[in-house]
């Protein structure tokens, strides 16, 4: 088998039938079986040896949830056997660092790990970090095999493995479905998304496909899927000169090396966090690069698994949180607007099939000593709330992936804005009933100038706040207004105190 299979894993549940692959002898048969209690033998499928790359594939007939069974896998005299296996539905988490955070960093930290023992149907494999210039068929290896959740293999070190967003993720899943949930992490800190894309994605949105040199900034106009209105006042492009980008921030190296050996896996959804690398790098370009990455990801895996990956494949990520109070620009408030594909909202036309987790108002101040330099694991960049993170992302999953009727998983929008021109006031409706919880000064901008770019944004001070109306008032604006933005900063809120949430607690996203 494949390294990373073991005992206590997870396989997707039907509808889809689940990929099993392995290695073995050129030419060589090998004939699979599914047994149940008292070893009964539920299922066998055969499948032929590959040449040259020694690799065998089946698709297991659709299975409902439940378990335990055991698989095992015979080629002639030699035989594999896996125990306590279970179907249900199986998630990928990738990402940077805040992906890649434990459950011995966040929040309630000890009180998290203790309950792991509560869910042993919640199962959990770690990818280790690697990269490589050439898509490998294996990974190299792996940090935790699949495993029952406990406090030791959820406790590693910082950085190190499980995923604190990816555990709680599967958590609340698990307790809505009532079903085995498998995990699987494939994160990596600090990096870009290019070095998540494949080349083919790389060149939908124009970056070259070679190893470490990426083209500078370009306007959006030139760019394939690229969806910026160039005249926006907002989006001032960030040139970055030509630079060499080594390790695993290389373009494409970790998807040859963590991503595409998992492409046989059959997946219920991917959760993604990333972003932040790229608030200083190709900023601009984040609105393809990350459509682009989600549209490959799901042709991917769909071919990989032979058709069984749906080819919508459920895309949940969170939306950036914060990283410094005094920004001197708007490189994550610009972040932020492209991983909507500068719609605001998902799902939406560019992104079908996907959900957020608004996450601008979960800000950590950094943790360190009084008068030394704050740390970089805790706090700040990497903020230690992580639960309120997994539980919005895990509603938009029930709403997107499983399809929960009347479950709000978002929070209010604007659907339109009127201009009281004599009263100098503009009335905001939005689509949800609202709860104002600051009436902060600088929570609403308005472009005031006499060109679109470079434009003079002042504050619009909120003069009243009704079921689903927000009134501002138009200070030294005069008739002439350009452009209005919520929320446009890097660190636009205090923790859990944005201006507008709805009634379950969901804060009202940036917009532009």
């Amino acid at each position: 088998f494949a390294s990373y299979y073991g005992d206590h894993m997870v396989l997707q549940k039907e509808p889809a039938g689940a990929v099993v692959w392995g290695y073995g002898e050129p030419g060589a048969a090998v004939t699979v079986a599914l047994s149940g209690d008292g070893g009964l033998i539920v299922m066998k499928k055969a499948a032929q040896v590959k040449g040259p790359s020694g690799m065998w594939t089946t698709v297991l007939d659709p299975m409902d949830q439940g378990g335990p069974y055991t698989l095992t896998a015979r080629q002639g005299s030699e035989n594999v056997t896996l125990q306590d296996v279970y179907f249900g539905d199986v998630w990928l988490c990738s990402g940077q660092s805040n992906m890649a955070m434990t459950v011995l960093q966040i929040a309630n930290a000890s009180r998290e790990l203790a309950a792991a023992t509560r869910y042993p149907y919640v199962r959990i494999f770690a990818a280790a970090p690697a990269r490589s210039d050439m898509e490998l068929e294996d990974l190299e290896r792996i940090d935790l095999p699949w495993s029952i959740p406990t406090a030791e293999n959820l406790g590693h070190g910082n950085f190190t493995y499980f995923s604190a967003v990816c555990w709680l993720l599967g958590r609340y899943l698990y307790e809505a479905l009532r079903y085995p949930v498998g995990l699987v992490e494939a994160a990596w800190g600090g990096t870009p998304i290019e070095a998540w894309s494949s080349r083919r994605a790389l060149r939908v949105c124009g970056l070259p496909a070679d190893t470490g040199r990426l083209a500078p900034e370009a306007p959006a106009s030139g760019m394939a899927l690229c969806f910026a209105t160039p005249s926006s006042p907002a989006l001032s492009s960030s040139v970055f000169p030509h630079q060499h980008l080594s390790g695993p921030q290389t373009p494409s190296v970790l998807w040859n090396a963590m991503i595409h050996p998992l492409l046989n896996m059959t997946l219920r959804g991917v959760a993604w966090y990333q972003g932040e690398a790229n608030a200083f790098l190709h900023t601009d370009r984040y609105n393809c690069t990350f459509p682009a990455l989600i549209a490959d990801w799901r042709w991917a895996f769909h071919a990989g698994s032979a058709g069984q990956t749906e080819p919508l494949l459920p895309f949940g990520f969170v939306q950036l949180s914060t990283y410094r109070r005094q920004s001197p620009d708007d490189s994550f408030a610009r972040l932020r607007w492209h991983q909507t594909a500068d719609l605001g909202v998902v799902p939406n036309a560019r992104m079908p099939g996907t959900f957020m987790a608004v996450a601008m108002d979960l800000c950590d101040e950094p943790v360190g000593y009084q008068h030394a330099p704050p740390s970089p694991f805790l706090g700040s960049i990497h903020p230690r709330d992580k639960q309120n993170v997994a539980h919005r992302l895990h509603l938009g999953a029930r709403a997107v992936a499983y399809g929960e009727k009347d479950l709000v998983f978002q929070g209010p929008y604007p659907t339109r804005a009127i201009l009281e021109v004599t009263k100098g006031l503009l009335n905001i409706t939005y689509n949800q009933e609202l709860v104002c919880r600051r009436r902060d000064t600088r929570a609403f901008e308005v472009c005031c100038s006499s060109q679109s770019a470079p434009c003079g944004w002042l504050p619009a001070p909120v003069v009243a706040v009704e079921s689903r109306t927000v009134t501002l008032a138009l200070a030294g604006c005069g008739t002439l207004v350009l452009g209005l933005r919520y929320a446009w900063a890097e660190w636009p809120c205090e923790y859990q105190s944005c201006a507008l949430y709805n009634s379950r607690g969901l804060p009202a996203p940036p917009f532009l």
